[in-house]
């Protein structure tokens, strides 16, 4: 069982870890508006910008085509995240793993941007796809994918059996909150009861781990974790549902 507290101090977390600043988009200035438009559609104007001399006080930076070192540097030194958008050449300041190919000729692939970008932001990207829907999916993936591996690190970690539910179950309640506040959802206290009920369908998971691990009690740590990941990612789709339907 999670004390009530402990749910409070969830709900608090969660709530003082939403994104309030924008998108920055830099680069080739004629791309800049066309990105800023896609990521736009549905949601709020202000919530994209283009990168500037307040750039520092964005969420994430996305740098299209040929590098400004002087702009990307003042990111990097403002702990802003890069997504790098380029031909296939490196960008300095910018990682490999956060750098989106774009063939000359071919359209922005707007689906691959709001992945990197939903990596770069991490949990931090819920208040951001709250306002921006075209980040949503991408978003709620990352949350997902995220709790999920952490969650089977800590069930495989941890050998006193029973232990784990614990810390398992309050990650699951963040996730279900960040994906209700991807979805614009207002949560207080009054639907932590009802939240709780998405939450619950992993528990069937955890049951089916710890007779796993007395079955084969070597093998077992790794099916342990195994099951934690896909009954963390369950509860997760389940939340994406849920909240998806409800009003």
């Amino acid at each position: 069982m999670i004390a009530p507290r402990a749910l409070l101090g969830a709900l608090r977390e969660v709530r003082g870890g939403t994104e309030r600043r924008p998108i920055a988009i830099g680069g080739a200035s004629e791309l800049v508006p066309l990105l800023a438009r896609e990521l736009r559609e549905g949601g709020e104007q202000a919530a994209v910008r283009e990168w500037s001399d307040t750039g520092a006080r964005s969420a994430v930076l996305v740098w299209i085509g040929k590098a400004d070192e002087n702009a990307l540097r003042a990111a990097s030194l403002a702990h802003v995240p890069i997504v790098g958008l380029t031909d296939g050449e490196s960008l300095p300041y910018v990682l490999d793993t956060d750098l989106v190919v774009v063939r000359p000729g071919q359209g922005l692939p707007v689906l691959e941007i709001v992945r990197a970008i939903a990596s770069a932001l991490g949990e931090r990207g819920a208040g951001l796809a709250a306002r921006l829907p075209v980040l949503r999916d991408g978003v709620v993936d990352e949350l997902i994918r995220s709790c999920a591996r952490k969650n089977a690190v800590i069930a495989a970690a941890v050998f006193v059996p029973g232990v784990d539910m614990p810390v398992l179950t309050l990650n699951q309640v963040r996730l279900v909150l960040r994906i209700g506040q991807a979805y614009g959802r207002e949560i207080d206290q009054s639907r932590l009861p009802e939240l709780l009920g998405v939450v619950g369908a992993g528990l069937g998971f955890r049951t089916v781990a710890r007779e796993l691990l007395d079955f084969v009690p070597f093998a077992g740590w790794v099916a342990k974790g195994a099951v934690a990941y896909a009954g963390t990612k369950a509860v997760g789709e389940a939340a994406r549902r849920y909240f998806a339907t409800s009003s």
